[in-house]
């Protein structure tokens, strides 16, 4: 007799799910001769009380009694073309060392009731790292974990980002990667996760932060295993006021399968390629497949999924990964999948962001189904490659005009109706990996990006993204002046990690830098057009190297004026068009942070007169002292 249909119904979730006195268990595998639960609860033994019952739609379940928390288990799938054991596809965490057993988990985490919103889209800041290579106090045995991340917290808090955004951590099949070959999709990354003897330390640590701001601790206990681990960053930064976004790869998987992952997951034939395989497709991408979006259970699998981390992990958004595969290789099903998803999310959890990658960029990618694919941001590259456009030409020895208007035109890309509908900013973790681009510093000054020269342009590149429309979004080390390019392989790499010995050093020229752009995202928070809808390009003059916008909340004012210069000496006198008359503020100089307090800062002495002479479709104009290499905020 096949295991017991107790505790389930038609809702039964897939996977391994604790209940009562023992577990559900459900699996798709539509073309299986049979389907067994093997783990620790039986001996690993395939027997009639080990058998599922199959059900309509291919699906398997049954429940067993006596299943505890944090016991293995297998799927034992008999098929056409094989047998043998398969991972659960909702497997919530793994077994080390890979490859490994399925861990049945409860949903249960000492949880802080914060208290914590998810910000609006207008007032998000965001900061891309890599868990394995952002902070890496274990190398060269181990690379960072999640509870690194959480020590670094404080960082984060201070400098006023509001959000993190985590590259994939989904179970991969390899020490280093990106993150974008995972293949174990409900399963944080193992590698990511400090092993059980080693927590008292960390727990330590991360106490710390809880006693900081006078709320209970963790026991150790509390942190054992990636899943928990991951809560409790999310957790932490909740406390201290940060959002968690969360990088998802919906348009392929793989790369290293292995024959107990979801590849043929009903042990069908291979004979005839790809078409038999249940998830996938035969359009490969990126060393994997592509996901099969015609079939529902594929898309509820990935809509769970996105679900499943915004309830267990409670993350306030997810990064989704090259939306335009899922469009392009995954027609003609796969921007209706989109549809799907984002309207199911936006009914699930309202407030949360869902932010596309999409290229070449596509405004449609935002608007409502059924015109547009529902997504609430996407990323855009025109500004990036403006900025580091201008920034490399301005390393050169000479006076060159520089292409500012091209710049003036990246600052709204064509399309978008609301300024938060794009993600905008000069690094990220493709354009500056190891062997491809530089990192600002470095592209201002290729000889030394530790120059003035590399540091005031460096400056100037991050201040342009943090004042114009669009939502920022930093790079890992951006904020101290890294200058180095990245790898997510640190043992052979461990010269592009960053450089948090200097930091933590006292190196001026890093910290003046992290006071720049601490003070910057400031005063976002201080003047609200800089968060505003409200933007038009007041001036731009190649030659002189000269960008002036303006921006404001609409129906409000709030009005304020950017100005960037890109010379390489002082400009005295450089007439400007105010949308007012009367006495203006210099509310920022990024002069002042060359060896900040620069007691040379060149500058408008923190107020200047916009007098009644008509200029750049203003009724009122001010003559300005430009510094060389700066950003400038006017304001009331």
């Amino acid at each position: 007799m096949p295991a017991s249909l107790e505790h389930i119904g038609p809702h039964t979730p897939m996977g391994a799910n604790l209940i009562a006195d023992g577990a559900t268990f459900r699996a798709w595998a539509p073309h299986a001769r049979s389907v067994h639960v093997i783990g620790d609860f039986n001996n690993r033994q395939r027997n009639d009380a080990s058998l599922l019952t199959r059900e309509s739609h291919g699906h398997w379940r049954g429940f067993i009694s006596g299943v505890r928390d944090r016991q293995r288990y297998m799927f034992y799938v008999v098929g056409d073309g094989s047998e043998g054991p398969k991972r659960d596809p909702y497997a919530r965490e793994l077994q080390t060392p890979f490859p490994s057993e399925c861990i049945i988990r409860k949903t249960d985490f000492p949880w802080h009731e914060s208290g914590y919103v998810t910000p609006k889209f207008d007032d998000f800041v965001i900061y891309q790292l890599h868990v394995g290579a952002f902070f890496t106090p274990n190398l060269p045995r181990k690379a960072g974990t999640f509870l690194d991340v959480a020590r670094k917290i404080p960082h984060f808090a201070d400098l006023g980002v509001t959000a993190i955004q985590l590259m994939p951590i989904q179970e991969f099949q390899t020490q280093f990667s990106l993150g974008y070959n995972g293949t174990d999709y409900f399963s944080p990354e193992m590698d990511f996760a400090v092993e059980d003897a080693e927590l008292g330390p960390y727990a330590a640590e991360v106490n710390k932060l809880l006693d900081v701001i006078g709320r209970s601790r963790y026991r150790v206990e509390d942190l054992r295993g990636e899943m928990n681990q991951l809560k409790a960053l999310v957790d932490l930064c909740h406390l201290y006021g940060l959002a968690v976004i969360l990088d998802v790869v919906y348009n392929h998987a793989g790369g290293d399968f292995g024959d107990q992952s979801l590849y043929f997951f009903d042990r069908q034939s291979s004979q005839s390629g790809n078409r038999n395989s249940l998830y996938f497709t035969d359009v490969g991408h990126a060393g994997g497949l592509v996901f099969d979006f015609g079939k529902p259970e594929v898309r509820d699998f990935l809509i769970q999924n996105a679900k499943f981390f915004l309830d267990e992990y409670r993350i306030d958004g997810l990064r989704y990964d090259q939306v335009s595969v899922i469009d392009h290789d995954g027609a003609p099903h796969g921007w209706s999948f989109c549809q799907d998803l984002t309207s199911t999310l936006r009914h699930h959890k309202p407030g949360v962001l869902d932010k596309a990658e999409y290229w070449n960029v596509n405004p449609y990618v935002v608007k409502l189904p059924p015109e547009g694919a529902g997504f609430d941001t996407t990323l855009t590259d025109g500004l990036r490659i403006a900025i580091r456009n201008v920034i490399g030409n301005a390393s050169a020895p000479d006076e060159r005009p520089l292409d500012l208007s091209g710049l003036a035109r990246s600052l709204w890309p064509e399309g978008f109706n609301e300024h938060w509908r794009f993600v905008q900013g000069p690094e990220n973790h493709d354009i500056v990996y190891n062997g491809r681009e530089q990192r600002i510093a470095r592209l201002g000054d290729p000889s030394n990006p530790r120059s003035w020269y590399g540091r005031s342009r460096a400056r100037v590149a991050t201040g342009i993204s943090l004042t114009a429309p669009g939502i920022p979004m930093l790079f890992m080390g951006q904020e101290f002046l890294e200058d180095k390019q990245w790898s997510d392989n640190f043992e052979f790499h461990q010269n592009l990690l960053l450089h948090w010995a200097g930091l933590d050093a006292g190196d001026k020229q890093m910290l003046d830098h992290v006071r720049f752009t601490r003070e910057l995202i400031k005063l976002r928070w201080r003047y609200p057009g800089l968060r505003g809808q409200g933007f038009r390009v007041v001036h731009v003059h190649d030659q002189n190297r000269v960008l002036t916008f303006h921006r404001w909340v609409e129906g409000e004012g709030h009005d304020v004026i950017v100005v960037v210069h890109l010379g390489n000496f002082n400009r005295f006198d450089y007439r400007i068009g105010f949308p007012g008359g009367g006495d203006w503020r210099e509310v920022f100089n990024s002069d002042v942070y060359e060896n900040w307090v620069n007691a040379n800062t060149v500058g408008n002495g923190g107020r200047i007169h916009a007098a009644p002479q008509p200029l750049h479709d203003f009724s009122h104009s001010a003559a300005l002292a430009l510094p060389a290499n700066s950003l400038l905020v006017f304001a009331r």
